[in-house]
């Protein structure tokens, strides 16, 4: 008995109960923690046709992140995140359930890893990773370059965005420090001196 389809139909499920989950929960930590399982249960559907560097890239980069991403927009929309941490306990529920999910996905996909999967993309028999390598450096090098020139103008952008100006808060602008001189800073008032007066008993 073929197990591959029966499996990619339960990942197919989850993943878009996981979808539907991330854009109608109320609760943003748990739409993050949905988005989480969407990510692996991609990675597992990747895993089973054969496109191990995509799955790990996902894995590590956007699983990894999530949380990191999660944290910079509540930072930079300047949510209070002290009722946030309040009642922690009430989270647990659905991450227990989550991980539920993602070590059910990881014992099916080990328990099927001796069976026979899709064939390999590449017909002289190389790895996904080193035929994805050599396709993105030589047919495909200019679409990866520009990929990567608008990932880094992202970047700068949403950098740009958190380098906004605060009421209350104190800046350095090193351009106008190293641009003052002596003259404007100090100034030298000539007073004649005067006797102390005296206090009278």
């Amino acid at each position: 008995m073929n197990l591959i389809p029966i499996l990619f139909y339960v990942f197919s499920a989850t993943l878009v109960l996981a979808a539907l989950g991330v854009i109608g929960a109320k609760n943003t930590v748990h739409a993050a923690l949905l988005l989480v399982l969407c990510f692996f249960t991609t990675s597992a559907l990747w895993l089973l046709m054969q496109a191990e560097f995509l799955a790990i890239a996902l894995v590590l980069v956007y699983v990894g992140a999530v949380m990191v991403l999660f944290l910079f927009v509540v930072m930079m929309l300047d949510i209070r995140i002290e009722p946030l941490r309040e009642g922690f306990i009430r989270y647990l529920p659905i991450g227990m359930l989550v991980a539920v999910v993602m070590l059910a996905e990881m014992l099916l996909l080990i328990g099927v890893k001796n069976l026979q999967v899709a064939p390999p993309v590449d017909p002289a028999g190389h790895s996904n990773t080193a035929w994805l390598g050599q396709a993105l450096f030589t047919q495909y090098l200019l679409p990866f370059e520009i990929a990567a020139v608008i990932l880094t103008v992202a970047v700068i952008a949403a950098v740009m965005l958190t380098l906004r100006k605060r009421t209350g808060t104190r800046m350095q602008y090193p351009s106008q420090q190293v641009a003052v001189k002596a003259r404007e800073r100090v100034r030298l008032v000539k007073m004649p001196s005067a006797p102390k007066a005296e206090i009278a008993p």
